[in-house]
C-alpha cells in the first residue's frame, strides 16, 4: 500500500515539521512495517516547470517516431524539445525539465542537439520523475491545473513524502488512507477525521433505484449501487486525482473508472462502474452455472467454476464478483449512464476465486482481507458525488441497497488479561481507554468486559486479540525483555539419538541427506506400482494443499526422494546417493473431528488426549536412493555400477548404527524388481525392503536404469539395551574355510545363520566370500563358501576343536536346510 504524506494529513493531524524519518518511526511504533519510504523533493534539482506545447513537427525519415515540438514555459520564446512519446497533442499541458534539471539516478538534463535540432529540456514521464511506474507516455496535466512556466513539482507530488508499507493480512483495513491515517493517530494522538463521516449521504425518494436480486447472501451479505446519469465522456480525471493514483502505482484510465479506484485508496471499499446503457434487466448475484464463461477486462474468455461468486444480468454473466468485471458492461469513452457498484463479499470465496483463476487485483487484495461492510453506501455517495462533479452528471434519487449483514460478535475477557499475557500492569483505565480507541464498544462488569470488535476490524474474534491491541497501541518498547531461564533438560531420547546416529552413519558411507517436502499425489503412487488395497495408498488428504498436484500427505519417503533424485540428475550429475530420515502418515481411517482449541492456554489434559488419539500413525522411516556408478573409475581402475547388494548395504549400515541384527529375505514388494528385492527383517517382523527398482519404475519417473532404492521403518526397530564391551582374547585365531552346496532358492542368510548357531560360542564371524553355479553341482544347485573364525578366550584352540565346530556348524545346516559339504 502506497500513500502520500499529504493525503494522509487531510485525515489526521500531523506534526508541522514531522519528516519521513518521523513518519516511518510513527508507523512502526503501531506494528506497521515500512516497506520503503520515499522523498519524491529530494530525488529531482533544478527548473522542473509546467510547459503548453504550442507545435509538433513530425520528424521524418527515423527508424522510430520522433517530435520536434515548441513548448511555451513562461519565457519570452518557446523552447523546442525532442520528445518520441505520442499521448500529447497541441495545446496540452506537460511537465518539463529544463537544461540544469537533475532527475531521479543522476540524469542531467542539458541542451543538446540529436536529429538535427537543439533540444533544450525534456518532456517527463512519471517513471522519469520517480512518482510513478508509468512509462508508457509523458504526463498530461489537466487544462485548468496550471499555467506555463508555473513550478510542477507541488503539481505532480515532488513536494512530497510516500510511504510503501506491508499490509500483513490480519491489517486489511490499512489497505487505505482511512487505514493508516487511523494508525498514525493513535500513534502520535493527533485527531482523526474518519473519510467515510465526512461523506454527505444520499438521499432521495427512492425512485430509479436500479434493480439487484441477491440469491447467495452469504457469499454477498451487502450489495449497494447508484446511478449517475447524464455524464461527460470527455470530462478528464483531475491532475490532483490522477496524481494520488499513480502514488498508488494505479495507471488513470477515465474519470468513472479513475473515480472507483480513488475511493477504494481513499476508504478501503473496491467499486465497479457499470455502463448503465449496456446493461440488460436486473442485477442477480448468484454462483457460476456449469458452462458459463465470461470475458474479464484483461480479454481472457475465462471458464467460470461453479463454486464462482457472478453477477448476471438478463445476457448472462457480466462480472466475476469481487475480482474483475467483464468487456460487454465496462465503461467505454461513449458511456453516459454510469452505475456505481459498491459491495461486500465473504473473503474464502474471493481468495479461492482469485487462486482458482490465477487473477489477482487490488479489489481482490482488498476483499480476501475483510472490509467494512458498512460503508458501502458511503463509498457509493463519494463517487456519484466526484462524478457528478468533475463528469456533470445527475445523481439518481434511488439507491438500491440490499443488506443481510451479521453483526459481529461480542468478546468476553478479564480486564487483567493484557497485564497477565505482557508482564507489564495496565490499569483499568488504561485498557478501557485502547479499546475505545481502536473503535470498539465496551460493556464493562467488574472484572469482565464484553467487547463488541468495530466493522472494520475482522482480526478481532478472541481475548487474545483484544489483549494484544492493548499491548501495541501502549507500546511494545514498555515489555521489558528479558530472557526466560531454561528449565534442566535430560539430553535427547533414545529415539532422537538414533536418529542422529543413523544419519551421520550413511553420511559417513558417502550419501548425501535431502530435505523433501512431505506431500505426494496418486500419479506417484502410480508411477511406483503400488497395488489397489495396499496401506500406502491409504494417503491423508489436505484440505488446502499448497499444490493441487500432490494433495496428500506421504505414506512412503520414497517418491520425494526420487523427486530430488531426478531434480539433481536433470541438473548434470551423474552419479548420486541420496538419503532422508523423515516421518510419514497413516491414517487408520477417515480424519476425524478433533475438539476447537483456543489461544488462551494450552489445551486441557482430555483435549490433547483425544487430539492424540486422533492423529494418524507417524512413524519414522529412512530411505535411501543411488543412481550410477556406486564405485567411480579413475586411475585406479573401472568403476562399479550401484547394484541391489549396494541397497542391502545400505540397510545393514542403518541396522548397525541402531544396533540391531538385519536379517535379509528375498521378497517381492512394489517398487521393486520382483527378482532383485530383498526383505529386511529384525527378528521375525519385517521392516523395510530394498533392491534394484522395477524397469518400468525407472520409466515411468524418469530414472536412470538399474536404480536402488531402500527403505526401513526406523520406529519398528527395538531400541538396544545397554551395551556390553565386549571382551578382547589374545589368543590367536583359527580360520576355516567351508563351501555348501544347497538349492538355488535357499538364502544365503538362512545358511549363514545355521552355521552360527551350530558352531556355538567358539565361532568369532562367518563371512560368505563366493557363490558358484555351474554343471557340477546339478540343475538348480549352487554353492556357498563362508569363512569361518574361531577363537577361545582362555586358551589357544586345537585343531581338533576348531574342525569339531566346524562340523557341527555344517550339521546344523544339512539338518535345517538339506546342504551338502562340498567335495565330501
Amino acid at each position: 500500500m502506497r500513500v502520500s504524506l499529504s493525503w494522509l494529513r487531510e485525515h489526521v493531524d500531523l506534526p508541522a515539521d514531522l519528516d519521513g524519518d518521523g513518519l516511518e518511526k510513527a508507523l512502526v511504533k503501531v506494528g506497521l512495517e515500512v516497506e520503503e519510504l520515499h522523498d519524491a523533493g529530494a530525488s529531482v534539482s533544478g527548473p522542473l516547470v509546467v510547459g503548453r506545447v504550442e507545435s509538433i513537427e513530425e520528424l521524418q525519415g527515423l527508424k522510430k517516431p520522433i517530435r520536434y515540438c515548441l513548448v511555451d514555459v513562461g519565457n519570452e520564446q518557446p523552447q523546442g524539445i525532442i520528445c518520441g512519446a505520442r499521448n500529447f497533442a497541441e495545446g496540452d499541458l506537460v511537465v518539463v525539465a529544463l537544461p540544469g534539471a537533475v532527475l531521479p539516478g543522476g540524469f542531467e538534463i542539458s541542451a543538446r542537439k540529436t536529429y538535427g535540432h537543439v533540444s533544450n529540456g525534456m518532456i517527463c514521464s512519471g517513471k522519469e520523475l520517480g512518482v510513478s511506474d508509468d512509462h508508457d507516455g509523458i504526463i498530461v496535466l489537466s487544462p485548468d491545473s496550471a499555467k506555463p512556466g508555473d513550478e510542477a513539482r507541488p503539481i505532480v507530488g515532488l513536494d512530497d513524502v510516500v510511504v510503501e508499507i506491508n499490509v500483513t493480512p490480519d491489517r486489511g483495513y490499512c489497505f487505505s488512507v482511512r487505514g493508516i491515517a487511523r494508525e498514525l493517530s493513535h500513534s502520535l494522538g493527533g485527531a482523526y477525521r474518519d473519510p467515510v463521516a465526512a461523506v454527505v449521504p444520499l438521499d432521495g425518494d427512492g425512485s430509479g433505484a436500479y434493480p439487484i436480486e441477491v440469491l447467495d447472501s452469504i457469499a454477498c451479505d451487502r450489495f449497494t449501487a447508484v446511478a449517475v446519469r447524464g455524464v461527460d465522456p470527455a470530462a478528464a480525471t483531475p491532475q490532483w486525482m490522477k496524481q494520488r493514483l499513480a502514488t498508488a502505482g494505479i495507471r488513470a484510465i477515465s474519470l468513472p473508472v479513475d473515480i472507483t479506484n480513488y475511493v477504494m485508496i481513499e476508504m478501503g471499499q473496491p467499486m465497479h462502474a457499470w455502463d448503465l446503457g449496456q446493461l440488460a434487466g436486473p442485477l442477480v448475484v448468484r454462483r457460476a452455472e456449469a458452462g458459463e464463461k465470461l470475458t474479464t477486462l484483461d480479454g481472457v474468455n475465462r471458464a467460470l467454476d461453479p463454486e464462482d461468486i457472478v453477477i448476471a444480468d438478463g445476457t448472462g454473466v457480466v462480472s466475476l464478483a469481487a475480482v474483475m468485471g467483464g468487456t460487454t458492461t465496462e465503461v467505454s469513452p461513449a458511456t453516459v449512464d454510469v452505475l456505481f457498484e459498491a459491495a461486500h463479499w465473504d473473503p474464502r470465496s474471493v481468495a479461492r476465486t482469485i487462486r482458482r483463476h490465477k487473477l489477482p487485483s487490488e479489489a481482490g487484495k482488498r476483499y480476501e482481507r475483510g472490509v467494512d461492510p458498512q460503508i458501502t453506501a458511503a463509498a457509493c455517495a463519494r463517487a456519484a458525488a466526484l462524478l457528478a462533479e468533475h463528469g456533470g452528471g445527475t445523481v439518481s434519487t434511488g439507491v438500491t441497497d440490499v443488506y443481510a449483514v451479521v453483526p459481529p460478535a461480542s468478546i468476553t475477557m478479564s480486564v487483567q488479561r493484557p497485564s497477565q499475557l505482557a508482564g507489564v500492569e495496565y490499569t483499568p483505565e488504561r485498557v478501557l481507554e485502547i479499546l475505545a480507541m481502536i473503535g470498539t464498544q465496551v460493556v464493562s462488569d467488574g472484572d469482565r468486559l464484553t467487547v463488541t470488535p468495530p466493522s472494520w476490524r475482522h482480526d478481532l474474534n478472541d481475548p487474545a486479540d483484544l489483549a494484544e491491541e492493548v499491548l501495541r497501541l501502549d507500546g511494545y518498547d514498555r515489555i521489558p525483555s528479558v530472557l526466560p531461564i531454561a528449565p534442566p533438560g535430560r539430553g535427547l531420547t533414545a529415539t532422537q539419538r538414533r536418529r542422529r546416529t543413523v544419519g551421520r552413519a550413511l553420511a559417513d558411507a558417502g550419501y548425501i541427506e535431502a530435505l523433501c517436502w512431505p506431500f505426494v499425489g496418486m500419479p506417484a503412487l502410480d508411477a511406483l506400482r503400488v497395488p489397489d488395497g495396499d496401506p500406502r495408498r491409504e494417503a491423508l488428504l489436505l484440505r488446502n494443499p499448497l499444490s493441487d498436484e500432490e494433495p496428500a500427505l506421504r505414506t512412503t519417503l520414497l517418491p520425494p526422494l526420487f523427486a530430488a533424485l531426478r531434480r539433481n540428475l536433470g541438473r548434470g550429475l551423474k552419479d548420486l546417493a541420496l538419503f532422508e530420515i523423515g516421518p510419514v502418515f497413516l491414517p487408520a481411517g477417515p480424519l476425524p473431528v478433533f475438539p476447537a482449541a483456543g489461544v488462551d492456554g494450552p489445551p486441557s489434559d482430555a483435549d490433547r488426549a483425544e487430539i492424540d488419539a486422533k492423529l494418524p500413525h507417524q512413524p519414522w522411516h529412512v530411505a535411501t536412493v543411488i543412481a550410477g556408478e556406486a564405485e567411480p573409475a579413475g586411475w585406479w581402475g573401472g568403476g562399479r555400477a550401484a547394484d541391489w547388494a549396494d541397497a542391502v548395504e545400505a540397510a545393514r549400515t542403518v541396522a548397525a548404527a541402531a544396533g540391531v541384527t538385519l536379517t535379509v529375505r528375498a521378497a517381492n514388494y512394489a517398487p521393486w524388481h520382483p527378482g532383485r528385492c530383498a526383505a529386511l527383517l529384525v527378528g521375525d517382523v519385517v521392516v523395510g525392503h530394498a533392491g534394484e527398482l522395477h524397469p518400468a519404475v525407472c520409466a515411468d519417473l524418469d530414472l536412470p536404469r538399474r536404480t536402488v532404492a531402500m527403505e526401513l521403518d526406523l520406529d519398528a526397530v527395538p531400541l538396544p539395551g545397554v551395551s556390553i564391551a565386549p571382551r578382547l582374547s589374545n589368543f590367536p585365531t583359527a580360520l576355516i574355510d567351508v563351501a555348501l552346496v544347497v538349492d538355488a532358492a535357499t538364502p544365503a542368510g538362512e545358511v549363514e545363520a545355521a552355521l552360527a548357531e551350530g558352531a556355538g560360542p567358539l565361532l568369532e564371524s562367518v563371512r560368505l566370500f563366493d557363490v558358484y553355479a555351474g554343471q557340477q553341482l546339478g540343475e538348480g544347485r549352487k554353492s556357498l563358501a563362508y569363512k569361518l573364525t574361531f577363537r577361545a578366550q582362555d586358551r589357544t584352540l586345537t585343531g581338533e576343536e576348531a574342525l569339531a565346530a566346524r562340523d557341527a556348524a555344517v550339521a546344523v545346516a544339512a539338518d535345517r536346510l538339506g546342504a551338502v559339504l562340498r567335495g565330501a
